[in-house]
């Protein structure tokens, strides 16, 4: 939610990758963030289009690992730890949702 609101160089301290972004593409990578967190949570609790669950989890490990990526990239280890372990929880629950504990 941070990366919506806060200006860029308020980012810088948290996120250092943002120095190498511009605004327009932090706030991209917000928005893609919270749309795939709201698509894990609401049609899982809500039970309407549940579908949309794995795959928006699929989406935000993709996300992943274009952050891993990137963090490899500017060699940030800090930043790589955080992102594999989201990884992992986003394709934990894609394979849980599309595979043997599907809806």
């Amino acid at each position: 939610m941070e990366k919506l609101v806060r200006p860029k160089d308020k980012l810088a301290g948290k996120y250092p990758w943002t120095q190498t972004f511009s605004q327009t593409a932090v706030r991209s990578i917000g928005v893609t963030e919270l749309l795939g967190t709201i698509g894990l949570i609401v049609p899982a609790t809500t039970g309407i289009a549940p579908l949309l669950t794995p795959i928006a989890a699929t989406g935000l490990a993709i996300t992943m690992v274009l952050a891993g990526a990137l963090h490899i990239h500017r060699k940030e280890p800090s930043g790589l730890m955080a992102t594999a372990v989201l990884f992992v929880l986003c394709v934990l629950v894609a394979w849980g949702r599309f595979g043997p504990y599907g809806w």
